[in-house]
């Protein structure tokens, strides 16, 4: 009787610790698709400081309408999100309702978060869970008054935003449809290439068509030939988000810390399926205007300009070195209707970013000591019309317009 009863304990015990290592199992696996469901919503990127702890609160974005500061969503009971819900975090993604009914801005993307299924949030959440609790507060809303008031945030929701799920198209292809969920939803593309209107929502009638964003100018994304990346192969797109550069441009500013912490770090396919549908949305600019011609005075200043400053990197015709300098020829973001990117690199130089497979990270230095208005106004107007190019010219004034925005950063 003994030798049965020991015998059914030791059943019993085992079957525990099998059904207990299997929910542990699964729990594993649900913060891993949690993991990557981070990488896919670009979390990291807006809540954590370049100098701060990973999710603990990031560095403050100026909007048209103030300063918004991302907030510690680390599991801290205090500063972060650990007296929150599953339930909580759920409606903060989908409706813009976080904990305690408090209404959240759209520089929170929940306008695309909401069309993510439950199951995905619901991993995403277990991954929350698993990262180390910061006590760090974070005063996010710093909009001026009465912009600060959140409860008016219920009227921009009544304009502006309708919650419901991605609608797969039966027209298209499985892949098609992957890389739309992708860039209307977690990934949330629009949000910084798409125009706005006065009350900061999306056209959705101009999606992806080019945006201004925190002084810099997200270009358009679109199947367009002139101004978006129609002229780039789908495995140039997905090298571009993989590494950060393609030959024909190298990520910088919000896209290159976008490409750190999310698209360097997505699954092959799932690049490749964002690559096949931004190459589908239909282009809506018109044709590429005639160039100014290079007898014209601000031409040539602009030649003499680019051939003793710019040609030693970007070649005298302007095809640049492969991944270390991009090249200019035919070059779309440089045709964009802003010229707030070029002149701001011109200006005051920038950092190529570093991903894993793209570890050299060249630098273009600053002009700005070196160049005054007019000048860096004629170099760009000469680039934007020379090595098949063709752009409105660019003015000293909207140079100057560049340079304070640096300045007043």
């Amino acid at each position: 009787m003994k030798s049965k009863f020991v015998t059914l304990t030791l059943a019993v015990v085992a079957a525990f610790a099998g059904h207990a290592a299997q929910a542990s199992d699964q729990l594993a696996d649900k913060v891993i698709r949690g993991r990557y469901q981070a990488v896919l919503g670009d979390c990291a990127a807006c809540h954590t400081r370049q100098d701060g702890k990973p999710f603990a609160g990031g560095e403050p974005l100026q909007t048209p309408f103030g300063v918004l500061v991302p907030p510690n969503i680390t599991p801290d009971r205090e500063t972060g999100i650990g007296a929150w819900s599953e339930e909580d975090f759920r409606n903060a993604l989908k409706t813009g309702i976080g904990h305690s009914g408090k209404r959240l801005y759209p520089a929170m993307p929940y306008p695309a978060y909401t069309k993510m299924p439950d199951g995905d949030i619901a991993d995403l959440w277990a991954y929350m869970q698993t990262l180390e609790p910061v006590h760090n507060p974070v005063e996010a809303n710093q909009l001026p008054f009465p912009l600060n008031i959140r409860t008016l945030m219920a009227a921009w929701n009544g304009i502006n935003f309708t919650p419901e799920p991605f609608r797969p198209d039966p027209n298209q292809s499985d892949e098609w449809n992957r890389g739309a969920y992708l860039v209307q939803g977690p990934g949330h593309c629009g949000t910084c290439h798409s125009p706005k209107t006065l009350l900061g929502a999306d056209k959705t009638s101009e999606a992806l068509q080019g945006a201004s964003l925190q002084g810099w100018y997200a270009p358009a994304i679109t199947g367009d030939t002139v101004h978006g990346i129609g002229g780039w192969s789908e495995d140039e797109l997905v090298q571009y988000l993989k590494t950060g550069t393609n030959g024909h441009t190298i990520a910088s500013g919000p896209m290159a810390e976008a490409i750190e912490a999310s698209t360097s770090q997505m699954k092959d396919a799932d690049l490749k399926a964002i690559a096949v549908y931004l190459k589908s949305v239909p282009p809506t600019g018109g044709a590429m205007p005639q160039p100014i011609s290079a007898d014209d005075a601000q031409m040539k200043t602009g030649a003499a300009i680019y051939h003793a400053t710019c040609s030693a990197c970007h070649g005298m015709d302007g095809k640049g070195a492969g991944q270390l300098f991009p090249g200019l020829a035919d070059n779309a973001i440089l045709r964009q209707p802003s010229i707030e990117t070029p002149a701001r690199l011109v200006l005051a130089g920038g950092q190529a970013v570093h991903t894993g497979a793209m570890q050299t990270t060249p630098a273009m230095p600053s002009l700005a000591w070196r160049l005054d208005d007019d000048q860096v106004a004629a170099v760009l107007t000469y680039v934007r019309n020379s090595f098949g190019n063709a752009a409105p010219r660019v003015s000293a004034g909207d140079v100057a317009s560049v340079r304070k925005s640096l300045r007043d950063q």
